[in-house]
């Protein structure tokens, strides 16, 4: 949720539990849709022309400066580039980046990729198609105070063409990666080849698959720490537990929507014909404003009564192995994690994340855990972002790691 937004409605976090729990993330970005659900981009500049080609992942498809709203200090652009998609098709992606304005250093500015939270599957729910597109970015100010370039993927069918990837580890793994190759083609030499990932439940699920994927999909690039916020770590947990919420309904409804499209699957076998078309109207839906909240919780109450044909849809197949497929493994154990976990959040359970943690702990990675007591998902970003910002800045600088896993 954006600093303005909270400004305006500003709920304690078990208070607002209910919108909150709508997505993986309470508030992410992108206007309310009021037409069905497109595969076409809503902007010429997503859009492809007979007179562009996409080339190499991560290469410049094209680029536009944004002078409205920019923070103080800062040069921000559009950019569209070149990525691979579910079936490793050439895509293009768009995404935003924000430099400072300030002369570069000498070697060239460090990189953070912030990989947004959930804000919809239509592809008018791009963050950088939204009013609040900079308040969305946590930490923002603070990463372009201390010199970084920040570049924050849509992910793909977020402004640009076909259906949203939703919990597709690959899609947006790649992604996040390839919006750092792009953000150095248009800055060239402002920009060094060390970067660190940053990312908040969805959007942690995308860093954390961003790691896994660099040294193979990205060799050219250095790596240098890992930051999530309430990652979602486990997909069938995640579905799970949550199958009774309004929050567990709609991120199941956004799965099997995103799904059923992108791998040509009949929903027939697992749902309910009354809820497709509540499915239907909740993918039309955007996550900008606590008024989309409120809408989506109206839009998302019939699935509470006709829903899901199976009891347990983390155990139906083929729902079940992709969902296997979608989880993160174990980023490097040489790449330094910070894990920021609120302890009052009923979505990304403190449990899950804190094996997670464990897992990393047994491999050798150095982990940073950081837990917040009575933050709510909606909010972990926000509150951990200045903490995250330092360490950030200090992976980036080579500095000593701390590492919180208990001695081996």
């Amino acid at each position: 949720m954006s600093a303005a937004l909270r400004a305006r409605f500003s709920l304690h976090d078990r208070g607002a539990n209910f919108a909150i729990a709508i997505a993986l993330c309470a508030v992410g970005a992108g206007p309310a849709a009021a037409q069905p659900p497109v595969e076409a981009p809503v902007q010429p500049f997503y859009a492809l022309t007979t007179s562009d080609s996409i080339g190499p992942a991560g290469s410049l498809i094209r680029a536009e400066a944004i002078n409205a709203d920019v923070p103080a200090g800062a040069r921000a652009w559009r950019l569209l580039y070149a990525s691979r998609g579910v079936h490793d098709e050439p895509i293009a992606v768009s995404a935003l980046l924000l430099a400072p304005s300030s002369p570069a250093p000498k070697g060239g500015r460090p990189l953070v990729a912030w990989a947004h939270p959930t804000t919809g599957v239509a592809t008018q729910c791009a963050p950088s198609l939204a009013r609040t597109k900079f308040k969305e970015i946590a930490g923002l100010d603070g990463l372009l105070a201390q010199g970084d370039v920040v570049v924050a993927t849509d992910y793909p069918g977020l402004g640009t063409a076909g259906t949203h990837p939703y919990l597709v580890g690959v899609s947006e793994g790649r992604a996040v990666l390839d919006s750092v190759r792009a953000a150095r083609a248009l800055l060239k030499s402002e920009a060094s080849d060390r970067y660190a990932l940053w990312g908040h439940s969805q959007g942690g699920h995308a860093a954390l698959y961003a790691a896994e994927l660099a040294k193979t999909y990205a060799p050219e690039l250095h790596l240098r720490g890992v930051a999530v916020a309430a990652p979602a770590t486990a997909l069938d947990i995640l579905l799970r537990d949550d199958a009774d919420s309004t929050g567990g309904r709609n991120i199941t409804a956004m799965t099997l929507w995103s799904w059923s499209r992108l791998y040509d699957l009949s929903l027939d076998p697992v749902l309910q014909p009354q809820a497709r078309k509540t499915m239907d109207t909740l993918a039309r839906e955007c996550i900008e404003s606590p008024l989309d909240l409120v809408e989506r919780g109206w839009s998302g109450r019939p699935l509470k009564q006709h829903f899901l044909k199976v009891a347990d849809i983390t155990r139906a197949s083929p729902w079940n192995q992709l969902l296997r497929e979608n989880t993160p493994g174990l980023t490097p154990p040489g790449i330094p994690v910070l894990i920021a976990q609120g302890d009052a959040d009923n979505l990304v359970r403190p449990a899950v994340t804190e094996a997670y943690r464990d897992r990393l702990c047994a491999q050798g990675s150095a982990v940073r855990w950081l837990t917040l007591p009575k933050v709510g998902h909606g909010f972990i970003a926000r509150d951990a972002a200045p903490a995250v910002v330092d360490w950030l800045g200090d992976r980036l600088a080579g500095k000593p790691v701390v590492n919180d896993c208990p001695a081996q």
